[in-house]
């Protein structure tokens, strides 16, 4: 059943971070997460298989989803819960189902990444206009950074709220490459930067 199905991403989160919760609330097209909630992310080729894979995943425990999107190449779903076990087990079901492994998936790499400091005031206002999370304000460091596959970039996201307090601007785990926008004190966000960098590379050790 697998056979003609890339597995593009397969991103399990033990822990959602708050900011990265309430950005996710306000572009969920189904239900709600919330901070605290474990995660799980599955992007295939085609993308119309995420179909399927979704109706598995919600009649196999108490899983629920947020997203189901298709673009023009590749499929998304994500799932979440209060219980780690239930997301795993919906994502195993998953991969079960469609003779899957998460060994499949294709690791990722950060295509590029880059800190302005001192953000201008027009730059910020262009990033404002934009943005679903906070807001950028003139002379913060702002940190922007492209992963692929797109979906890995949420959980370099969550990882870079884990350990540093920046504000999350925007993220967007939809398309060919994921970007993130994270803005705040120098500091601060260069060890954001840094701890989304080891996020991806961790994944590629795993």
């Amino acid at each position: 059943m697998g056979e003609n199905i890339e597995l593009r991403t397969y991103v399990f989160i033990d822990r959602m971070q708050p900011q990265y919760a309430a950005f996710l609330g306000t572009v969920s097209r189904g239900d709600i997460p919330l901070a605290g909630m474990s995660q799980l992310f599955l992007e295939v080729a085609p993308g119309s298989e995420v179909y399927g894979m979704l109706d598995i995943a919600l009649k196999s425990g108490e899983a629920k989803s947020g997203f189901q999107d298709v673009e023009r190449e590749f499929g998304m779903i994500e799932l979440h819960s209060f219980s780690v076990e239930g997301v795993l087990e919906a994502g195993h079901s998953i991969l079960s189902r469609y003779n899957l492994s998460e060994k499949n998936k294709i690791l990722p790499q950060v295509v590029s990444s880059k800190i302005i400091n001192n953000i201008n005031p027009y730059q910020a206002q262009l990033f404002n206009r934009f943005r679903q999370g906070s807001l950028v304000v003139p002379s913060e460091s702002l940190c922007i950074m492209e992963v692929e596959p797109a979906v890995y970039i949420t959980h370099a996201v969550n990882e870079a709220e884990k350990n540093a307090e920046i504000k999350i601007v925007h993220f967007d785990p939809v398309g060919r490459y994921g970007r993130l926008y994270l803005s705040g004190d120098e500091s601060l966000v260069k060890t954001a930067m840094d701890a989304a960098h080891n996020a991806v590379e961790n994944l590629r050790r795993s």
